[in-house]
C-alpha cells in the first residue's frame, strides 16, 4: 500500500516521495536552462565579441551583450504558447518539450561557423539559436514551479518550490567550472574550438534530467482540474480576466532578476574591462557565491515557511539594493580575498532570498487554472529587464572607469520597483494549496 503524505487540502492525496522527486526534477530542468544561459553569458562576455563581431570595433561588447537579451524577447511569446499548454495539457508534457528545446539549441550554437567563415550570418545564426533558447526558458521555470508547488505538502511548499532556483545556481557552477579551463587555453584554441566544448557538453546535463522528469506524473491540483472540468479553454483569456493585477505585479517583482546578470555577466565584463580582474579569478567569485547559495536558498524557502514570502523577497531585494556597490568597490580593490566575501554576501546572502523565494511567492498569487500561463508570462515580461540590463548599462558607460556609480543606480532602481510590488501583494504562506488565487 502506498504511503501518503499529509495535505491540508481535503480530498486530495499526494505519493510519499513525489514532493522530492518533483523537486528533485526541477532543481535539474532549472540546472540545464542556466548552465546553458551562463555559458553563453559568459560567452558574451569573454568570446564572442571577438569570434561573431570582430568588425564592430568599440560597439563589439554592446552588440555581444544585446544578443544575450535576445532570447528575453522571446521569452514572453514563449510564456503565452507554453502558458497555454501547460494549463491545458499538463504541465510534465510541456517541461519535457522545453528541456529538449533547450539542450538542442545549446549544442547548435557550438556548432555555428564564426564571423571570418560567414560573415554577418554568423550572428544572425547566433540570435535565432538565442532565440529558441529564450522559448523554452519561458516555459520551464513557470512549469517546474507550478509542478513542485501543486505536488508540495501546504506548509512547505516554499522550501521545496525553492529548490527550483537552487538548479539554477547548480547550474551556474557547472558552468564556471566548464568554462574555467577554456579561458586558460591558448588563443588560437580558445577562439577555435575550445568554447564550443561546453556547449556541447549541455546534453549529458540534459540526458540526466529527461530520464527523472519522465518518471513524474500530473500534480494531484491539476489531475483533479481535469477531473472536474475545471481546465480553462483559453487560459490567457481567463488570467487576464481574472489575475491582470496580479500579472503586473509578477512582472514589476521579477525585475529582480536582473540582480543576477548584473553579478553573473555584467560584473565580469567590468572586472576585466575596468578593475583588470582576469576572467578566470571573476568565474571562480561567480562558482563560490553559487555554492554557497545551493545551502542558503533552501534555508530562505524554509524561513518562508514559517515567516511568510513578503519579508524574505523584500530582505532579498533591500539587501541586494545595498550590497551591488560594496561587491563592484571589491572588484577594484585587487584583493582577491575581499571580493570573494563581498560577491557570498551580495549574492548569496542578499539575492538569494528573494531568489529562493519568488517560485512560490509568484506562483501563490494564481490558482490551478491559470497558474502556469501567469506565472510564465509575468515572469517573462519582468525578466525582460534581465535580459537587456548588461547592454543598457554598458550602453550608459557601466563598464568604464567609474561605472559602479551606473550599476549600482540601475540595480538600485530595479531592486525598489520589486520591493513596493512585492508591499502590495496578499501574504499567501498559511493558504492551503486548493485555495490559492481565489477571489
Amino acid at each position: 500500500m502506498s504511503q501518503t503524505l499529509p495535505s491540508a487540502e481535503p480530498g486530495t492525496v499526494a505519493l510519499a516521495g513525489t514532493p522530492k522527486k518533483a523537486a528533485l526534477a526541477s532543481f535539474l530542468g532549472s540546472a540545464v536552462e542556466y548552465y546553458d544561459f551562463f555559458i553563453f553569458g559568459s560567452a558574451a562576455a569573454l568570446i564572442f565579441p571577438k569570434v561573431f563581431f570582430p568588425d564592430a570595433d568599440a560597439n563589439a561588447a554592446i552588440m555581444s551583450f544585446a544578443t544575450f537579451g535576445f532570447a528575453y524577447v522571446a521569452r514572453p511569446v514563449g510564456a503565452v504558447i507554453l502558458g497555454h499548454f501547460g494549463d491545458r495539457v499538463g504541465r510534465r508534457k510541456v517541461l519535457m518539450f522545453t528541456l529538449l528545446l533547450m539542450g538542442a539549441s545549446t549544442f547548435l550554437i557550438g556548432c555555428l561557423p564564426d564571423f571570418n567563415t560567414v560573415g554577418w550570418w554568423a550572428p544572425a545564426l547566433l540570435v535565432l539559436a538565442r532565440l529558441c533558447q529564450g522559448l523554452s526558458a519561458a516555459g520551464e521555470q513557470a512549469g517546474a514551479s507550478s509542478m513542485t508547488l501543486e505536488h508540495a505538502p501546504d506548509n512547505r511548499r516554499s522550501f521545496f518550490t525553492s529548490w527550483t532556483l537552487t538548479g539554477t545556481q547548480g547550474g551556474q557552477v557547472l558552468a564556471a567550472l566548464v568554462f574555467i579551463p577554456v579561458l586558460a587555453l591558448p588563443d588560437e584554441i580558445k577562439y577555435g574550438i575550445g568554447w564550443r566544448v561546453p556547449f556541447w557538453l549541455s546534453a549529458v546535463v540534459v540526458l540526466v534530467a529527461f530520464f527523472i522528469r519522465r518518471t513524474l506524473h500530473e500534480p494531484p491540483a491539476f489531475e483533479e482540474a481535469q477531473k472536474t472540468a475545471q481546465i480553462a479553454k483559453l487560459p490567457v483569456a481567463d488570467l487576464l480576466k481574472t489575475h491582470w493585477r496580479d500579472v503586473l505585479r509578477v512582472v514589476c517583482c521579477a525585475f529582480i532578476a536582473a540582480v543576477s546578470t548584473v553579478f553573473g555577466t555584467l560584473a565580469i565584463s567590468y572586472a576585466k574591462t575596468v578593475a583588470g580582474v582576469d576572467g578566470t579569478t571573476t568565474l571562480w567569485l561567480v562558482v563560490g557565491a553559487n555554492v554557497v547559495a545551493l545551502g542558503t536558498q533552501p534555508l530562505f524557502g524554509k524561513l518562508a515557511d514559517r515567516i511568510g514570502r513578503k519579508p524574505v523577497f523584500i530582505y532579498g531585494a533591500v539587501a541586494s539594493a545595498v550590497l551591488t556597490p560594496v561587491f563592484l568597490l571589491s572588484l577594484e580593490s585587487g584583493s582577491v580575498p575581499l571580493m570573494f566575501l563581498a560577491a557570498i554576501g551580495f549574492f548569496s546572502c542578499g539575492y538569494a532570498a528573494s531568489n529562493a523565494v519568488w517560485p512560490s511567492f509568484y506562483a501563490e498569487m494564481f490558482s490551478t487554472k491559470v497558474r502556469f500561463s501567469g506565472l510564465a508570462i509575468g515572469t517573462q515580461l519582468g525578466f525582460l529587464m534581465a535580459g537587456f540590463a548588461p547592454a543598457i548599462v554598458a550602453a550608459m558607460g557601466g563598464i568604464k572607469p567609474g561605472g559602479w556609480v551606473q550599476i549600482s543606480i540601475f540595480t538600485a532602481v530595479i531592486c525598489t520597483i520589486a520591493a513596493v510590488s512585492a508591499l502590495t501583494a496578499k501574504e499567501t504562506f498559511k493558504v492551503p494549496t486548493k485555495q490559492l488565487g481565489l477571489k
